[in-house]
């Protein structure tokens, strides 16, 4: 007998209050590794909420997150890293005047061996060497690690941050409208970069308003609407009007949404 499958994330009856407003209500979700699962909704679905629980950035009034089955509460973004969840927000967090290595390795330097790594010093070769074959494993155009970030396109510095999030994910990447201000060509790379996520047996969570991303790119999609988790399907078996019908209140799956 095949034993069920534990899902790397789970939310239970998830709420989230600020005074008398619920940012969330009761939302229930399942995240499986080696899947590209999309949450879609209008502004003030609770999206952003979610994906700040789910990072660390924020904690949850009442209900229950899970990470591999175990009850977990995040006291911070840093929490969250230390257990396998990497974040790309839709501004990347990306230190501009810093090189592309430095980026990939900020917070978690390689320090020379020896007295030199006690005193602090940084080994920046093995720092270049490492980012450099990321980026190659990652099919990121990136040749040379050692310019800044601000020296690269908008598609290269978003395949920086996704690098830097599959680099050091265990179990999740979380990406908050990763296509956002790109164009055409640039987000053909991001959806690449987000395969090769997969491939690496990661989970992926897709926040994002772009529903024809949503319908190429995800295997399961969940509707946010007031707060409220309305529907969990399958990608493949809904389409662009299911989805804009679930975000404005219309049926979904036979019930008032």
């Amino acid at each position: 007998m095949t034993p069920p499958v534990v899902p790397v994330i789970s939310v239970r009856r998830l709420t989230k209050s600020y005074g008398t407003v619920e940012a969330l209500s009761g939302v229930d979700l399942d995240i499986f590794k080696g899947e590209v699962h999309a949450i879609c909704g209008d502004n003030g679905a609770g999206k952003s909420t979610l994906l700040k629980i789910l990072s660390g950035a924020i904690s949850y009034t009442s209900g229950e997150l899970l990470l591999d089955g175990t009850t977990v509460r995040f006291s911070s973004p840093h929490d969250a890293r230390e257990r396998g969840i990497e974040t790309v927000y839709q501004d990347l967090a990306l230190a501009g005047d810093r090189s592309c290595a430095a980026n990939i390795f900020l917070g978690r330097e390689i320090l020379m061996p020896g007295l030199l790594g006690r005193l602090g010093v940084l080994d920046r070769k093995s720092m270049n060497r490492k980012a450099q074959q990321f980026f190659g494993e990652l099919s990121i155009s990136i040749t040379d690690p050692t310019r800044n970030v601000r020296a690269f396109s908008g598609g290269q510095r978003q395949g920086v941050a996704v690098a830097r999030a599959a680099i050091w994910a265990t179990h999740v990447v979380l990406l908050d409208e990763p296509t956002a201000a790109l164009g055409v060509r640039q987000k053909g790379a991001v959806r690449d970069l987000i395969e090769r996520l997969k491939e690496r047996g990661l989970a992926v969570v897709l926040v994002t308003h772009d529903i024809p991303e949503v319908l190429a790119h995800s295997d399961r999609v969940t509707v946010l609407r007031q707060g409220k988790a309305v529907s969990t399907r399958f990608t493949r078996d809904v389409d662009m009007q299911w989805i804009v019908g679930a975000m404005v209140g219309q049926k979904v799956d036979g019930a008032a949404a």
